[in-house]
């Protein structure tokens, strides 16, 4: 019984370190192709609208902007947790 539980756990183990966080997935390239094909924002693999659209013709696919691309050189916003303050505690 300890094999097969620490077997899954060794398995469990190797299938994260193949994942990749989801923010970062999609970032680098401006244009998302969509559709049946492509659910979401799995498609931002172009680095044109041109080159999206060429590949989208004749499937039921559209092309848009990759609203979290991100140019290079362009700083990213700090994304971290933001502590709201409360108006009658103001922060000094």
């Amino acid at each position: 019984m300890r094999g097969l539980v620490a077997a899954l756990v060794t398995a469990g183990g190797l299938a994260m370190l193949g994942a990749t966080p989801a923010a970062a997935y999609g970032t680098r390239y401006p244009f998302c192709i969509q559709g049946m094909e492509y659910p979401g924002l799995s498609g931002c693999t172009y680095t044109s609208y041109e080159q999206c659209q060429a590949t989208a013709s004749g499937r039921f696919l559209q092309c848009i902007e990759n609203p979290y691309y991100v140019p290079e050189g362009v700083p990213r916003r700090n994304r971290g947790h933001v502590r709201p303050v409360h108006p009658a505690y103001p922060s000094y």
